[in-house]
């Protein structure tokens, strides 16, 4: 065991990987040395940042606990600590089922843990620390940067309000000062997140406030790209548009989470939007921001979604043809508004055959919209070398979730990693380009 160490392994999604930057920052200004996500770990202490979502994430997250209690006792560490969304829902379950951590912290208690590590006494002398800083586990030219917590949707399947609690919105200034902090150690690309940046500010100042917080934030010198995700699409601030049409280091992408296309699962999902709502709006998100890439999430399986309701929502898929889209099939989680109120009545088999259906046709519309790029010059940024190419990624690709560029380059232009570059598209594959410097 490496004394002085201690090993953060973060489940789910980006949100929790900068709650897991925020602790792994200050636990830094006590005197520890923190390893992200590290393949071999070693330190006397181990933080599982859980994610209780889904009931795949929260099995992923039991299992990694068991891996860890298991090294606990052959004595390979000294202290197991477990946070995050599954202790924050299901902390007195966990206690007694998994007696072997030695303390569970939830999403917003994790100070606890920080003032209870911060009185080990340490060889290095503590560092000074501000509020805005992170410890970035992402590589430097780009960051995640989280702009309010919580949901006060209450849509029918998802336990997320359960876990996290009503939308807070941070302060304004707050957001701009860490971009500022993030800027000046290099980050050239913020992505944007919350459970619903739609809501941003209503809390605070009773109006939509994500517009003026992205117009403000791209007059930043030093920011690149600026990529929105998680919007929602039910009293969506279309004055971000206008902003978004503008400023040039606004990425022309908006992930927005549609869920479905029929007033039947619309309602049933409590989702509080029609059909023909929700197609004006994304007519208005295109006409408005020319080129704009929409990346949307679907739900499949959800109770009471028929058969035609599927067709519809397959004939829908082909119409809108996303640029990005991800597919899951309904998870029956306790205590939703769907849990309690319906019955989960469409077979696992079915619900996991209608994922594969719509991912078959998406990647359809995908290839052909890759194809399309064939010829073109477009601007990326590189993330890594591997093998024989450079990784890059356009604009309209998130890091992780979306798709990739391959450049080959030789000779004595090679491109470094963390810079822009614009390459010319010479091959195209469903989720991947090829291109030349």
């Amino acid at each position: 065991m490496k004394q002085g160490q201690i090993d953060f392994i973060t489940l789910g999604c980006s949100k929790n990987l900068v709650d897991a930057e925020r602790v792994m920052r200050q636990l830094e200004a006590a005197g520890w040395t923190c390893v992200h996500d590290p393949e071999n770990p070693q330190g006397e202490i181990a933080v599982i940042n859980t994610c209780g979502f889904i009931g795949d994430a929260k099995k992923e997250s039991i299992n990694t606990i068991l891996q860890f209690a298991a090294r606990k006792k052959r004595k390979q560490l000294r202290k197991l600590i477990v946070m995050g969304c599954l202790s924050e829902r299901y902390r007195a379950e966990l206690e007694a089922e998994l007696p072997e951590v030695d303390a569970y912290y939830g999403k917003f208690d994790f100070m606890g843990m920080i003032n209870e590590l911060g009185t080990y006494q340490l060889p290095v002398h503590p560092r000074q620390y501000s509020g805005v800083e992170r410890t970035l586990t992402t590589p430097k030219h780009y960051a995640y940067l989280k702009i309010s917590e919580g949901c006060n949707r209450m849509c029918s399947y998802c336990a997320i309000p359960l876990i996290t609690g009503r939308h807070s919105s941070r302060p304004m200034e707050e957001i701009l000062a860490e971009v500022k902090w993030l800027v000046s150690q290099g980050v050239k690309e913020l992505n944007v997140i919350a459970q619903d940046l739609s809501s941003y500010g209503l809390d605070l100042e009773h109006r939509h406030v994500l517009p003026e917080l992205i117009d403000r934030m791209a007059g930043i010198e030093g920011v690149e790209w600026i990529r929105l995700h998680y919007a929602y699409p039910t009293d969506f601030p279309e004055e971000l548009l206008d902003v978004m049409a503008r400023h040039d280091n606004v990425c022309k992408y908006l992930d927005i989470a549609l869920q479905h296309c029929t007033d039947h699962m619309l309602s049933l999902m409590r989702r509080h939007i029609t059909r023909a709502e929700q197609d004006a709006l994304l007519r208005k998100i295109r006409e408005r921001v020319p080129g704009i890439c929409i990346r949307t999430t679907l739900l499949v399986g959800h109770p009471g979604e028929t058969a035609e309701d599927f067709e519809e929502l397959k004939a829908w898929v082909r119409e809108m043809r996303f640029d990005r889209m991800g597919c899951f099939a309904y998870s029956d989680e306790e205590g939703t508004y769907a849990n309690r109120h319906y019955q989960d009545d469409v077979p696992e088999h079915v619900k996991q055959q209608r994922v594969e259906e719509l991912m078959a046709i998406q990647q359809e519309i995908s290839a052909e919209l890759m194809q399309q790029k064939v010829g073109q010059r477009l601007r990326v940024i590189i993330d890594r070398q591997e093998g024989d190419y450079f990784v890059g990624r356009t604009a309209q690709d998130s890091p992780e979730v979306d798709c990739e560029v391959l450049i080959t380059a030789s000779g004595e232009r090679l491109p470094v990693i963390g810079e822009l570059y614009e390459v010319e598209i010479t091959r195209a594959e469903e989720f991947d380009l090829y291109a030349i410097l």
